[in-house]
């Protein structure tokens, strides 16, 4: 079945149970976060969902391991100038991104 789809499969190196635990852990907050809320119509659909929240993870989304900052590097401060919020949706409303410009 993998063979016809053009699928290559990569085994898990034995003993080494952190190899999984990564992609693991991605592809469960990929679930829970945007794939449980969306209705996927079909490849071409998927493949936008996709692209839209890797960006939104690899770009804006805080990180625990990473001091609350994305894995693009954190965003630059602003000065003490008078400060307001942008809300920017993405993916029709179920993420939103919060910006400050002066």
């Amino acid at each position: 079945m993998f063979a016809g789809a053009d699928i290559r499969i990569i085994p898990t190196p034995i003993r080494a149970p952190r190899a999984n635990a990564i992609a693991e852990r991605w592809i469960g907050t990929l679930r829970r976060e945007c794939l449980d809320q969306l209705l996927i119509t079909g490849p071409r659909h998927l493949a936008a969902v996709l692209r839209e929240y890797i960006e939104h993870y690899n770009t804006h989304r805080p990180h625990r391991s990473l001091d609350q900052h994305p894995p693009a590097g954190p965003t630059p401060p602003t000065s003490g100038a008078t400060v307001r919020p942008l809300r920017r949706d993405r993916l029709g409303g179920l993420l939103h991104e919060y910006l400050q410009v002066a």
